[in-house]
């Protein structure tokens, strides 16, 4: 005789109820008050190892589960950080990975034995847990035989209702009960409580009053399900829903020509919560099998990467450049299936970790020829200092040029002097050519000339009219530009303002062209390096606009190198064609940059200013 609203299984089989959720309501025990949440992150590990023992021996479990994890964690941290330390100082100070041998840590073992005291206090305590179910169980079937007993009494209804009432209030007091015994237990205690409403002759306004009030809260919990499908968080909807289940079971029998509905309108919310629930995962499911293939492809790219055979510094740095880039690319990428994220982290890291290893191992195994050249470029910034503050322009110019060439020809030196010693040299060189052209530009007397010469050409470029021929328009400006190169100095106070003018009109004209963004760049990059050539720093200036444009060009190529790797891990995902449409545009564009780059270094080159 049970009614549908005692069916709380949903529509596609599944068990709304966690464990936790289903005894929270029976357990009406005072809880201990919450203690605030410690932050472990700044203790020793000393001091963790002395908290986790005090904590164990005089706190109970339930309080100290979250400290003892976190203390775990904190503790393990720092133990990998020191070993890894001194497993680095080992490597630096020349020792080898195969002859590494981690020493034993007093505290670690201390704590393995303090964590395993703590498993075995936790087992005790969870059987000591499940005999009190078992006991608590056997209580709860008693009370409900009492109920049964109810209907059968002949004395007064009031006294037989109290004693009803207390039997409710006893069953309410005992607490949790073993998980798979649950429902049952429910199931049989309603159907009795059901009874007792239906067949014994109560007061009619008692009963009344009773399902008019249980009613009402299955009304409420029927809505409150409702507004749960809207809940843009499937799994907390879900979570939530246990809970009001729950309340369902815990409420009493409504007007049984209200029962079905009622069920059937609180189980449809139900079964479209599930729906969305279950339909989360799936899309879980399968977002986390496309980032299983996407790690995949990227440790065997790793892996590939660790078996090639690397013999120069430059191969190192490239490959681990390229390794650091797929790093970047893996940290996108979300979680893989739980049964398999840790196993293809730990196969990402371990590649990772060998080719850091081998790289590490290469350059130790080097470093004796790095020491001999720091030696001779030592040498080199020894010359170039004692040429720095020589009239003799040609034969110093010719001395620092040789340097330069020895210098580019000797090869790396150890990564801690390679900024210093280079910058030493660079100083010397720049205060050589920096004087040189100071010099130089103090010889020209006729500075007043060629301003007017500039403001003549400059009024030429204000009136100059394209027409309809495109190229002889071009050829136009760029004989403008020549004629303007040819032109000297002109005065200090005036060469920021005649430049300016200069290159906007210039520029003004050239946008005017239906030529190609590259090509206008190039122009403009012309006029500008004519104006770079006018200042008294000229060499320096023109040797790191020279140094900047060859690093660019380097990031782009390893940026395209990258980019088109990518392309090839993402090219068997079905759902990768946006993104290699994408990445394949800033590969074209790089490489029109690139050859943007290209030309303005041969600008530079051909400038006449010496920038080796």
């Amino acid at each position: 005789q049970s009614s549908p609203e005692k069916e709380f299984s949903t529509s596609d089989g599944g068990d709304l109820n966690s464990s936790s959720e289903q005894n929270e309501a029976a357990e009406q025990v005072e809880e201990p008050e919450e203690l605030p949440e410690v932050d472990y992150t700044g203790r020793s590990k000393s001091e963790l190892t002395e908290t986790l023992e005090l904590i164990i021996e005089n706190r109970s479990l339930n309080e100290i589960i979250d400290d003892v994890d976190n203390i775990k964690t904190v503790f393990y941290k720092k133990h990998k950080a020191e070993s890894d330390e001194k497993k680095k100082k080992f490597l630096d100070e020349g020792g080898k990975i195969e002859d590494y041998k981690p020493l034993d840590d007093p505290l670690e073992l201390k704590i393995r034995d303090l964590l395993a005291l703590f498993r075995g206090k936790k087992s005790e305590h969870n059987k000591q847990l499940e005999i009190e179910k078992q006991e608590n169980l056997k209580k709860k079937y008693d009370i409900i035989d009492k109920i049964k007993d109810l209907v059968n009494r002949e004395e007064s209804i009031n006294k037989t209702f109290q004693e009803f009432r207390d039997l409710q209030a006893q069953w309410y007091a005992i607490g949790m009960v073993p998980q798979s015994s649950l429902r049952n237990l429910w199931e049989t205690y309603n159907l009795n409580v059901e009874i007792f409403y239906d067949y014994i002759k109560i007061n009619k306004e008692l009963r009344d009053l009773d399902f008019k009030k249980n009613m009402e809260i299955k009304i409420k919990l029927c809505e409150k399900a409702e507004e749960l499908i809207l809940d843009p968080n499937p799994v907390n909807a879900f979570r939530v829903l246990q809970e009001y289940h729950q309340q369902w079971r815990e409420t009493g029998p409504v007007p049984r020509d209200s029962r079905t509905d009622l069920w059937e309108r609180f189980k449809a919310a139900t079964s479209s919560i599930n729906r969305h629930h279950h339909e989360y995962f799936e899309k879980q499911k399968d977002e986390q099998k496309k980032n299983l293939e996407a790690k995949t492809a990227l440790c065997e790219k790793v892996e590939e990467i660790t078996l090639l055979e690397l013999k120069t510094y430059k191969d190192w740095e490239s490959k681990a450049r390229e390794v650091i880039e797929i790093q970047k690319v893996w940290r996108t990428i979300g979680f893989a299936p739980k049964k398999h994220n840790n196993s293809i982290y730990q196969r990402f890291r371990e590649a990772c970790d060998k080719f850091f290893q081998s790289k590490r191992a290469f350059y130790a195994e080097n470093k004796e020829q790095q020491m001999a050249n720091l030696q001779k470029k030592t040498e080199l910034c020894m010359q170039a200092e004692a040429w720095q503050d020589s009239d003799d322009w040609k034969e110093a110019t010719d001395a620092l040029i040789n340097l330069q060439k020895e210098w580019k020809e000797i090869g790396s030196v150890p990564r801690k002097h390679s900024d210093k010693i280079w910058k030493k040299f660079r100083k010397a060189c720049d205060h050589f050519f920096d004087r040189k052209s100071e010099h130089f530009a103090e010889l020209d007397s006729s500075f007043e000339e060629n301003l007017k010469e500039k403001e003549t050409l400059i009024d030429e470029l204000k009136n100059f009219e394209p027409g309809e021929d495109i190229n002889k328009a071009f050829e136009k400006l760029r004989e403008i530009q020549r004629k303007w190169a040819d032109i000297g100095f002109v005065p200090y106070g005036d060469k920021e303002r005649i430049g300016d003018e200069y290159r906007k009109a210039l520029n003004e004209q050239f946008d005017r062209l239906k030529i190609d963004d590259e090509e206008k760049a190039i122009l403009k990059y012309q006029t500008k390096l004519e104006n770079i050539k006018e200042t008294p720093k000229a060499t320096r200036k023109l040797r790191g606009e020279r140094e900047k444009f060859i690093n660019k060009i380097k990031q782009f190529e390893n940026d395209i190198v990258v980019w088109e790797n990518n392309i090839g891990f993402f090219s068997k995902s079905s759902s990768a064609e946006s993104m290699i449409k994408e990445v394949q545009s800033k590969i074209d564009n790089a490489k029109k940059t690139i050859e943007v780059l290209e030309e303005k270094i041969r600008l530079i080159d051909k400038s006449g200013i010496d920038t080796e």
